[in-house]
């Protein structure tokens, strides 16, 4: 796949679970990573988010982190008008 594609959860888990199959025979890592089409570094950020995962849990993760980034967004987006009418309502305008 082309730099920077972006993997669905479900495929870095069975990646994950291919590697451990490889690992397991005997491979070394260079070997391993090269063969699930992936470097060295992302093997390794992908084993520390995902490892133990199982696929609903990864997609539901991944669900969960969509909302809290969109959550975030909406409360970053209302501070500015809670001061204003917090600042309205102390009759400072």
């Amino acid at each position: 796949m082309p730099r920077g594609t972006k993997f669905k959860p479900e495929e870095i888990i069975s990646k994950l679970r291919e590697a451990e199959v490889e690992l397991a025979r005997g491979k070394k890592i260079p070997e391993v990573c090269k063969q699930i089409g992936v470097t060295e570094q992302t093997y390794y950020r992908w084993k520390e988010e995902h490892d133990g995962l199982r696929m609903n849990q990864a997609k539901r993760l991944k669900e969960l982190e969509k909302e809290n980034a969109r959550l975030k967004r909406l409360l970053a987006d209302a501070e500015p008008d809670k001061a204003i009418l917090k600042e309205a309502a102390s009759g400072n305008f």
